[in-house]
C-alpha cells in the first residue's frame, strides 16, 4: 500500500525531521557522525589483524576492541552504553570471545567477511555462520559494529531501537537472537523503503526514530482505525516537546554548545594558518559551517593539491584543519580539534595522512583539545591500539595556549615555531 496524505506516519517523520532536539538533527544531521565512520572501520579492522596474529588478549580492557567500541558508544545518545554488551560479565562467562579462541575466530571472521564484502546475502550468510555457532553471550549487539561498515543494509541495535520497533508496529521482537535481529531488520528495510523520501538510504535515521519513540520523545501512531484515537494522538504530536534529560549544568555539557566551540577553534586555527604564511584546507564536510560574518572555509583552499590528496585522501580531507607550504602544495601540519569526544577518530585519520603522504614533510600533528583534557588524551594514547602512534610525535595543543597566544603569533609569528613552542608532545 503506498503512502497517502493521511498517512499517520507522514506527520510523524515531518515533526520528527524539523525537531532540533530529536535525532534526526541533533544526531543524523551531525557532520562528526559521518566523519567517524571511516575511523571506525579502520578499528575494526585492527580489531580482526589483532585476533588474527594472537595478541587480542583475553580482556575487554585495553584491548583494540574496547577503543572502537567507546568510539561507537560516543555517537551521542542513541549509542550509549554500546560496550554493556562486550564487558565479559565473569560470574555469567559472558561474552565468550576473551577465554575460548574458537569462539574469538569466529567473531574475528564475522568481523573481516563484513570489512571485505559489499552485498547483501554476504553479510547475512556471515551473521547466520556466527550465530550456528551459538556462541554464549555475543548477540546482535554486535551488529552495532556491522552498521558502521554497511548502514544501508545492517541497522544499529540496542533495547531503546527493539523497543521503539515493537512499539511502532506491534511487533514481539526479543532481544539477544540473531533470528530475532535480522526479522527486526526486514521490518526496518521495508519501512525505510515505503518512507525513502522522509528518511535516507542510512538506516541510521530510522533506528532514530524508533529510539525517539521508545524514550517517549515521541509518541507512535494508533494502529487501529479509531478516529478519537487519532485525534488524541495528533494533539499530542503538536504540543511543544522539551527535551527529556535536564538541562546541562555547563556549556560543555551541551552537544550543541560542544559542536559551537570546535567550529571556533577551527577559526582560530584557520586564522592562524594565514597569518604565519600558509596556504589552508578546513574538514570538507566542516567549510560551509556559519563562523562570524562568513564561513569556515573563507580564504581556503577550495581542492586538496594532488600531491596531498594521495592514499587514504577521503579520510584527510575530513582532518579539522590542515597547513600547506604554498609553494610545493604539501601539508605542513594537521590539526584534530577533539572537544568532548574520543580523541579516536581524529588519531586514525592522522595515521591515514602520515602513512599515505610524502611524510618527511610533516611538521607537526597536532590533537588541539580542552586544557583539562590532557590527562585523559595521554591515556588514551597509551592504548594498544595506538602503539603505531608514537612514532608520529603527536602534540597536545590546548585551548587556553591558543587563546592567549594566538594573536601574538598571528602578529609577528612565522612558520611552525611558535605553534610548537605552545604546545606538547605526547
Amino acid at each position: 500500500m503506498g503512502v497517502t496524505l493521511s498517512d499517520p506516519m507522514l506527520h510523524l517523520l515531518e515533526r520528527w525531521r524539523n525537531d532540533p532536539n530529536g535525532t534526526y538533527r541533533s544526531w543524523f544531521l551531525w557532520e562528526q557522525r559521518i566523519k567517524n565512520f571511516r575511523s571506525i572501520r579502520r578499528g575494526i579492522q585492527q580489531v580482526v589483524a589483532d585476533i588474527e596474529a594472537g595478541t587480542f588478549g583475553n580482556a575487554y580492557r585495553g584491548s583494540s576492541l574496547e577503543t572502537v567500541v567507546h568510539a561507537i558508544a560516543e555517537q551521542r545518545q542513541i549509542f550509549k552504553g554500546a560496550d554493556h554488551a562486550f564487558l565479559w560479565k565473569p560470574k555469567l562467562r559472558i561474552p565468550d570471545i576473551y577465554e575460548s579462541p574458537d569462539n574469538q575466530r569466529a567473531f574475528g571472521r564475522l568481523l573481516d567477511t563484513c570489512v571485505c564484502c559489499d552485498t547483501e546475502p554476504q553479510i547475512l550468510a556471515a551473521i547466520r555462520e556466527i550465530d550456528a555457532k551459538a556462541i554464549k553471550g555475543l548477540g546482535p549487539a554486535a551488529a552495532n559494529l556491522l552498521y558502521f561498515l554497511h548502514p544501508t543494509l545492517v541497522p544499529p541495535f540496542n533495547t531503546a531501537i527493539v523497543n521503539g520497533y515493537n512499539t511502532l508496529l506491534g511487533a514481539k521482537v526479543k532481544l539477544g537472537r540473531w533470528d530475532q535481529f535480522l526479522a527486526m531488520r526486514q521490518g526496518i528495510l521495508g519501512l525505510n523503503a515505503r518512507y525513502r523520501s522522509l528518511l535516507s538510504n542510512d538506516l541510521g535515521a530510522l533506528a532514530g526514530l524508533l529510539f525517539d519513540i521508545s524514550t517517549g520523545r515521541y509518541p507512535a501512531p494508533p494502529r487501529q482505525d479509531d478516529d478519537a484515537a487519532l485525534r488524541a494522538w495528533e494533539a499530542d504530536l503538536a504540543r511543544v516537546r522539551e527535551p527529556i534529560t535536564k538541562p546541562p549544568k555547563k556549556p560543555n555539557d551541551d552537544p550543541r554548545e560542544g559542536d559551537h566551540s570546535h567550529t571556533e577553534i577551527q577559526g582560530w586555527l584557520r586564522n592562524l594558518g594565514l597569518a604565519v604564511g600558509y596556504d589552508v584546507w578546513v574538514a570538507a564536510n566542516d567549510r560551509n559551517r556559519p563562523f562570524n560574518d562568513g564561513k569556515l572555509g573563507d580564504g581556503c583552499l577550495d581542492a586538496l593539491p594532488v600531491r596531498a590528496a594521495a592514499p587514504g585522501a577521503d579520510a584527510v580531507r575530513l582532518i579539522d584543519v590542515l597547513w600547506l607550504d604554498k609553494s610545493s602544495g604539501q601539508i605542513v601540519a594537521a590539526y584534530e580539534v577533539e572537544h568532548t569526544t574520543s580523541i579516536y577518530s581524529g588519531i586514525v585519520r592522522m595515521l591515514d595522512l602520515a602513512l599515505g603522504t610524502d611524510a618527511h614533510a610533516l611538521e607537526g600533528l597536532f590533537l588541539v583539545a580542552p586544557d583539562d583534557r590532557e590527562k585523559e588524551v595521554r591515556a588514551q594514547l597509551q592504548r594498544p591500539a595506538f602503539s603505531r602512534v608514537a612514532d608520529l610525535k603527536v602534540r597536545y595543543l590546548p585551548y587556553g595556549e591558543l587563546l592567549v597566544n594566538r594573536e601574538a603569533i598571528a602578529r609577528f609569528g612565522q612558520g611552525m615555531k611558535p605553534i610548537q613552542a605552545i604546545s606538547r608532545l605526547l
